[in-house]
């Protein structure tokens, strides 16, 4: 494809995104409170359905990766997604136990398949030079979604209620998916032979010295619901979480495309420290909060801290995959980062349950500066 093309494919995306994340923020801010006051279910079980999802999302982006890679096809899996999204959704309208959200919650995550194979497209459209800036476009208009499908959430929750909210919220995907079919074009791939498939083994000790440490990161990172849930019981009314939600979100698409550019003149390495600082600040001050201002103010900075992490950790991997399997080491690092997000919101609600909030985010702090030190290690590749 020419620039012109690279540019529209590039727009048309972001739209796709923009309305499905519009789709899923109307119900992520209702979702801690959906599943624990609604349904009854304990943090513990929040954990569980929030960790098996991070998971989930990690199993369909490596699949799909790889699958893509091997028959050269990455538009079918992006789509696909938008409607398993969509079909989630009508399913949790219906659910009245926490059970019946599994296979719904699979179905969701499942949907996360387009993930690796869009940004394989999006990275073989960019150059070196605009990888961050355009991933940071993309994360943006993500947020922006998010940001508008959160305040549908405030003004209709108390005349919808859950199950007409939910069904709202399958719209929006529909359309994306839509779009995707319509006006994406893909190229054809006229040789699948010399593309024999992925194997880890084929990745340099750097990717995997990376992989490592963003592994031992997602250990602590644990889901943004407990974040909501502790600004609930620091004494925030449960009508206040869904603005909290929504200012970092907010604060994710307003540093998003910014924090991407950076990355492209300073390095990626430089602006993925600062995310990781910036979340050991929001672990920092969660366990040692003393006021309401200061509650808020770390949902400002975990808010830029998602701005930075997303858009540079896609280009960084990226770029120390090989450029025939782009979509295959995507998808890995998805899997591997995602499948310790189990572990990781698991044991946070067991640590919350059996001894006291603050002990995951002093363990999440810790497992932080562990990553940072070995971030030092890595080196970046300048080549694109």
């Amino acid at each position: 494809m020419n620039q012109h093309e690279n540019r529209r494919a590039l727009w048309i995306f972001a739209a796709a995104s923009f309305l499905n994340d519009f789709g899923s923020d109307v119900i992520y801010p209702i979702w801690p409170l959906f599943v624990t006051s609604f349904l009854g279910a304990d943090k513990t079980v929040l954990g569980f359905l929030d960790g098996l999802g991070d998971a989930l999302v990690s199993l369909s982006q490596a699949g799909s990766g790889y699958v893509s890679d091997r028959v050269r096809r990455r538009k079918v899996f992006v789509w696909t997604g938008y409607l398993f999204g969509a079909a989630s959704r009508l399913g949790y309208a219906f659910s009245t136990l926490w059970q019946q959200l599994i296979p719904f919650r699979i179905l969701d995550r499942a949907g996360k398949m387009r993930g690796a194979p869009r940004d394989a497209m999006v990275a073989d459209m960019s150059t070196r030079e605009n990888r961050g800036r355009n991933f940071g476009i993309l994360r943006a208009m993500d947020n922006l979604g998010a940001v508008c499908g959160i305040i549908v959430c405030i003004i209709f929750f108390g005349m919808l209620g859950y199950m007409n909210l939910f069904l709202l919220a399958a719209i929006p995907s529909i359309i994306g998916a839509l779009l995707v079919v319509l006006l994406i074009r893909e190229r054809k791939q006229t040789d699948i032979r010399l593309f024999k498939g992925f194997s880890i083994r084929n990745m340099s000790g750097n990717f995997k010295l990376f992989l490592l440490l963003s592994s031992l990161f997602a250990l602590g990172s644990f889901s943004y619901s407990f974040l909501l849930l502790y600004a609930k019981q620091f004494g925030f009314q449960d009508s206040f979480l869904p603005v909290l939600y929504l200012l970092f979100t907010a604060m994710a698409s307003l540093f998003s495309f910014p924090f991407g550019r950076l990355s492209d003149k300073l390095g990626r390495k430089s602006v993925l420290t600062l995310s990781f600082v910036l979340w050991g600040l929001v672990c920092w001050s969660f366990a040692f909060a003393e006021g309401y201002a200061m509650v808020i103010l770390t949902f400002v900075l975990y808010g830029m801290h998602k701005g930075a992490l997303e858009p540079v950790q896609k280009s960084f991997v990226s770029e120390l995959a090989p450029k025939d399997f782009r979509a295959s080491g995507l998808g890995v690092f998805q899997l591997v980062t995602g499948l310790c997000a189990l572990p990781s919101s698991l044991v946070a609600g067991y640590l919350w349950d059996e001894f006291a909030p603050s002990i995951p985010f002093i363990l999440s702090l810790s497992l932080t500066v562990i990553s940072v030190v070995m971030l030092l290690f890595v080196r970046e590749n300048k080549s694109d």
